[in-house]
C-alpha cells in the first residue's frame, strides 16, 4: 500500500495533464549535461499489492548536486519538475509545491521509490557514477543496489533489492 499511496501524486499528475500544467521553464543556454528522451518507471506488485508505475517525456538538467528534471505527460503538459541544491529540494506539480531535505526524499515522494537520480547522468551514458563502488556484469554493472545495463540510446536499471524497481529510459540524442 506504501508504494501505491507514494505512487499517487505521479499518476495523478498524468491524470490531471490535460487540466492543469506548470508553467515551461525558461529556455537556458547551451547545456552540456541537458539530457532528454523518454523515462518509465515500474515498481513490481507481489501476492499482497499491486504493481504500480508510470511513463512520461523527460528533461534532465544540471548535474547531480544541482539540477532540474521535468516530466511532461503524453500530450505535451509539464505535469511534474523537480529541482534540487545542496540542502534541499523541491518538487513542483499542477497547484502544489513541495520541499524536501534530499532528492532521494522527493524521488520516494514522486515514484514511489527513491531512485538515484545523481547517478543517471553517469548511467544515462553508459558508465558507472564516479562517486561510488561499483562491480562490472557481463551486460553492464552494478552500482548503489542496482543493475545497469547500457544499450545506448537506451538504458535499463533494475534495482536488485524488494520491490524490484525498474527504470527504463531512451535519450532523444545519445550523449
Amino acid at each position: 500500500m506504501k508504494v501505491l499511496r507514494a505512487a499517487a501524486p505521479l499518476a495523478l499528475a498524468l491524470a490531471l495533464a490535460g487540466c492543469a500544467q506548470l508553467p515551461k521553464a525558461p529556455p537556458a543556454a547551451v547545456d552540456p549535461a541537458h539530457l532528454s528522451g523518454r523515462l518509465s518507471v515500474t515498481v513490481a506488485g507481489d501476492a499482497h499489492r499491486r504493481g504500480s508505475g508510470g511513463a512520461a517525456s523527460f528533461e534532465l538538467f544540471g548535474g547531480p548536486l544541482a539540477g532540474r528534471l521535468e516530466l511532461t505527460s503524453p500530450l505535451g503538459s509539464l505535469v511534474a519538475r523537480a529541482s534540487w541544491a545542496p540542502g534541499l529540494a523541491t518538487l513542483q506539480t499542477p497547484g502544489d509545491e513541495r520541499r524536501f531535505d534530499d532528492l532521494d526524499a522527493l524521488t520516494r515522494e514522486l515514484l514511489g521509490e527513491a531512485v538515484p537520480v545523481a547517478a543517471l547522468f553517469d548511467w544515462m551514458r553508459a558508465r558507472p557514477w564516479p562517486a561510488a563502488p561499483h562491480r562490472p556484469t557481463a551486460d553492464g554493472f552494478e552500482q548503489l543496489g542496482w543493475r545497469i545495463e547500457p544499450r545506448p540510446p537506451s538504458l535499463v536499471a533494475t534495482r536488485l533489492a524488494e520491490p524490484v524497481v525498474t527504470l527504463r529510459a531512451r535519450l532523444d540524442d545519445a550523449p
